[in-house]
């Protein structure tokens, strides 16, 4: 059986947040990072609201919402009703425990700390051990085509449903992020790195494109595996199915295994797609068959057991 040391998870969502869940119940947290898609950060009534960072955080932390994967379970929305009151629209559902998360993290960003360093300190104050990074102190903001206009992630994923049509994506400021120190640390030091079952359009996707985190990747000595968020030719959560359509993408392992082409050594799929893994074999990708769908928190860590009970290598 090998033993991993140091495991990097790319995670962005609530199947992201699910899986590192699971390795932390599975791996000494010292030695997982968890690096988390930013560009669904935003800012609404003056704060910066970072929902990826948050979800990862509060499923740590056992704060999630077991109902929806984020949010803070058992919390109440007298501020957004309060906010109601005043004639504003409460789009974006906030708890009111959720609301002390986005101030003190707009007052720790004010005060002149970084992303990171701010993640950091809210982390540890809820006792989580493992490293949470952002993948860039820098803004970037994910911006998706409709057959109307272009939208940013949160109108189209909240206020529109994720109803429209993805005709394209784009990642605003791009060019001019930069990885973080940290970052490029936790990828060069990794022994195992795991691309967590997250949209890979607009969670993985993001981290990728950031100018250096892609090349880091590829250089790293660690292998590098894919958990498929398509199960039977469908996302168990959210629209990643159908952006994968929108944007030629077979909606399968296949095409997941097409979009991270060049980077990954493996994959992860469900037993519903087992058929597939001779031709995901052929493309010259490990291939480990297995119960992905997570439900509570033993299946979370049954899943991270398995991939790390597997003699990943690199290609």
């Amino acid at each position: 059986m090998p033993e991993y040391g140091n495991v990097v998870a790319l995670a962005g969502g609530v199947g992201g947040a699910k899986l590192v869940q699971g390795l932390a119940a599975v791996h000494p947290n010292n030695q997982l990072s968890a690096i988390i898609n930013t560009a669904d950060d935003f800012r609404l009534y003056g704060l910066y609201i970072s929902p990826d960072v948050d979800t990862v955080m509060y499923t740590l932390a056992g704060l999630a919402n077991p109902a929806t994967g984020w949010g803070i379970a058992g919390d109440t929305r007298a501020t957004l009703d309060a906010i109601a009151r005043y004639g504003e629209d409460p789009w974006f559902a906030l708890g009111d425990q959720d609301f002390a998360t986005h101030i003190l993290r707009s007052h720790y960003l004010q005060e002149g700390a970084t992303h990171t360093t701010t993640t950091a300190r809210l982390a540890a104050a809820l006792g989580i051990e493992a490293a949470l990074l952002p993948m860039s102190d820098d803004p970037v903001a994910t911006e998706i085509l409709t057959a109307d206009r272009w939208l940013g992630f949160q109108d189209y994923f909240v206020a529109r449903r994720h109803n429209d049509d993805v005709l394209d994506v784009r990642f605003k400021s791009i060019e001019a992020a930069t990885p973080t120190s940290e970052v490029l640390e936790a990828i060069a030091s990794a022994n195992l790195i795991i691309f967590c079952p997250s949209n890979p359009v607009v969670s993985i996707e993001p981290i990728l494109a950031v100018p250096g985190i892609r090349e880091a990747l590829i250089a790293a000595a660690a292998p590098i595996v894919a958990v498929s968020p398509i199960i039977g030719g469908r996302a168990l959560k959210g629209p990643a199915d159908r952006m994968l359509a929108s944007q030629g993408v077979e909606v399968s392992p296949l095409g997941v295994a097409e979009i991270y082409r060049g980077i990954i050594d493996g994959i992860v799929i469900d037993n519903a797609d087992a058929a597939l893994e001779a031709p995901l074999a052929e493309r010259g990708l490990q291939v480990h068959v297995s119960q992905t769908i997570m439900g509570d928190r033993s299946d979370r860590g049954r899943l991270a057991q398995e991939i790390l009970d597997v003699e990943w290598t690199r290609a």
